[in-house]
């Protein structure tokens, strides 16, 4: 978060808690900040307690959520190939019969029923 981010938001928290209020609540959100910080923190000494040697061998950068932009994974998704390994290329006979389109709606025909299906 930017300067100007923290700016816009502070503004906005003037104007709606109001000057009387806004030590109170930045107290408040001090404290929180901090208590979630001292859970986090001994989460990780708990997790580091159990684990042993192997706490220190994980790569921590691998599941941080920053790193999932979903902008990202879409660009890389569409630049991906289209044919599979598991596919025959498109030049290749195929086994799968052709598409044929379904066929074109007449009014002047009955609608088709199936008695047993309704």
């Amino acid at each position: 978060m930017g300067a100007g981010e923290f700016g816009v938001i502070l503004v906005l928290a003037f104007l709606l808690i109001g000057p009387e209020r806004l030590p109170e609540v930045l107290a408040k959100v001090k404290h929180f900040v901090r208590e979630a910080r001292k859970m986090a923190e001994g989460a990780k000494g708990q997790l580091r307690e159990q684990m042993g040697p192997e706490f220190d061998d994980i790569d921590w950068k691998s599941y941080d959520p920053r790193q999932y932009d979903p902008r990202r994974i879409v660009r890389e998704a569409l630049a991906e190939p289209l044919e599979d390994d598991d596919e025959p290329a498109r030049d290749e006979p195929q086994d799968r019969p052709t598409y044929r389109p379904a066929a074109v709606y007449d009014p002047a025909r009955p609608v088709p029923f199936d008695t047993d299906a309704t």
